[in-house]
């Protein structure tokens, strides 16, 4: 079956998401630099580009960052075109997953020894606000708990995103807050 690729907007101006009808990868990975991208042919194919900033891929999306100086108008469709032309022919999109960083897997939360405040913070994070920030081409993982405040990772999309601050406070703290009354103070971002 042929790679198919559409292209779709996110809440950043700054990234448009790339959705594939098949998988791409299994893990999360953010690549910012074509040193990070040595193992994987389609990210360092895209880093020619010059306009690109970044790269977050996850499952069947790639979210590409570019530069202010293009506007998506002008480059979306060569993107679209390129990744589907890339993929059928080469379909590498990760030579030796081993080497490279990944982002947030579940296990490496579980490896991070959270108490069991924090465990309960992440399932929530993990089953009602990871989807809806996935479906806009990024991705939030709990970092820790503290003191009554919730620091979390943004990768993908949410980092730099201008909405990034009312998805913390509206959506996130509230929804915590209403689940843990009288724990959770405060969400924040945590910058890596």
């Amino acid at each position: 079956m042929n790679y198919s690729i559409y292209a779709e907007s996110t809440p950043n101006p700054a990234v448009m998401k790339f959705v594939s009808n098949r998988i791409l990868i299994a893990e999360n990975m953010e690549i910012l630099t074509v040193e990070d991208a040595k193992q994987m042919p389609l990210a360092a194919a895209i880093f020619n580009f010059p306009f690109v900033k970044g790269l977050f891929i996850s499952g069947n999306f790639i979210a590409i960052t570019k530069n202010a100086d293009v506007k998506w108008d002008d480059i979306a469709m060569q993107l679209r075109i390129f990744i589907t032309d890339f993929l059928n022919k080469e379909g590498v999109v990760v030579k030796e997953l081993k080497t490279i960083k990944k982002v947030g897997k579940k296990k490496e939360q579980e490896t991070l020894n959270f108490s069991e405040m924090e465990q309960k913070i992440a399932d929530i994070l993990d089953e009602y606000i990871r989807p809806a920030v996935e479906s806009d081409g990024g991705f939030i993982s709990l970092r820790s708990f503290e003191n009554g405040v919730v620091s979390v990772v943004l990768k993908g999309a949410c980092s730099g995103c201008p909405s990034s601050s009312l998805t913390l406070k509206q959506g996130i703290e509230s929804l915590l807050k209403q689940r843990f009354p009288e724990k959770i103070k405060n969400v924040v971002a945590y910058e890596e």
